[in-house]
């Protein structure tokens, strides 16, 4: 048996088809190391807690916590980390889709020197292809807005070493994008490729709208491009206006018959420039969102109760 600790922190939220299946196959992977697997339920309103302490029962190796109601997928990776003791820490889901198996691997590389082993997908062909296409779209237009490269085809599958999951308990912001706050340590990393399976039981928590808020919250905490934008787009509001104005002048004086401007060109620009107006404060007000929650310094979450943690 290896003598270092791993910690291997699952998130779960309305898993209760896949808790068993996911230790099926987890622990006698895990059995040649020192290891503690810890189970974080955010908020599930089904049997998920009690599949989960019916397996603490026969392995107490297995740890337990949640949360009062859904913090979110971040957050519960947050506590996970914060709570996990081991010289690595691996987070994985419970719904299969990252196999279990390409964990001695990702121990390999960090044994050999790397403190990040991403578990990055070569193929996934059980995806969608909506769900293909937008994840590609997000890791394309997170990296053209963010001064920080995000790895892409990855998700929350990765290895930590100890050194980077304290660096990131130590950091005091409120919202909480790991992909992008790994990323900005710049610490050496690594790959193993898989190919992603199909769901083991249940849905897919992750629908449109969350995708679309996770991606806005990678967006406003690791660049300020947007607000850039916000800027360009003004400065070409006000040049096509002052364009528009020589043209009216220019117009009513070199014109012979008396000259009057269209509807359309006024409702055109009308609705131009109240779209610019309205896109500058919207992204003015989400980094404002972002500054009131940091303000506000609201527990990230709140525990409910807790096994062998």
């Amino acid at each position: 048996m290896q003598t270092f600790l791993l910690s291997v922190v699952v998130p779960v939220f309305n898993e209760e088809k896949n808790i068993t299946p996911l230790l099926d196959r987890l622990v006698p992977l895990l059995a040649q190391y020192n290891y503690e697997i810890i189970f974080i339920d955010d908020g599930s309103k089904d049997k998920t807690s009690h599949e989960i302490k019916n397996a603490i029962e026969k392995n107490d190796r297995i740890k337990y916590a949640s949360f009062y109601r859904n913090f979110g997928h971040q957050m519960a990776l947050t506590y996970g980390y914060r709570s996990s003791k081991g010289d690595c820490v691996i987070t994985i889901d419970a719904d299969l889709q990252d196999p279990p198996e390409i964990i001695h691997e990702m121990v390999e590389k960090w044994q050999n020197g790397a403190k990040v082993v991403y578990a990055k997908r070569k193929a996934r062909e059980v995806d969608s292809f909506f769900k293909k296409k937008t994840a590609a779209c997000f890791y394309r237009f997170i990296n053209f807005l963010s001064e920080t490269p995000i790895p892409e085809e990855v998700g929350d599958y990765r290895l930590l070493d100890r050194e980077i999951v304290q660096f990131l308990n130590n950091l005091p912001e409120q919202s909480r994008f790991l992909r992008g706050l790994v990323a900005w340590g710049g610490y050496p990393a690594e790959y193993v490729y898989f190919k992603r399976e199909k769901r083991n039981a249940g849905v897919t928590h992750y629908t449109f709208s969350k995708m679309l808020n996770f991606a806005m919250e990678g967006i406003i905490s690791f660049s300020t491009k947007p607000l850039r934008l916000a800027s360009y787009l003004g400065f070409a509001s006000a040049g096509i206006g002052f364009l528009g104005i020589l043209y009216a002048i220019l117009g009513r004086i070199l014109l012979p018959s008396y000259w009057v401007t269209g509807w359309t060109a006024l409702f055109v620009g009308i609705m131009f420039v109240g779209g610019v107006q309205l896109l500058t404060i919207g992204i003015i007000g989400e980094y404002i969102s972002r500054i009131y929650k940091e303000i506000q310094r609201r527990p990230q979450y709140l525990i409910k109760e807790t096994k062998n943690i």
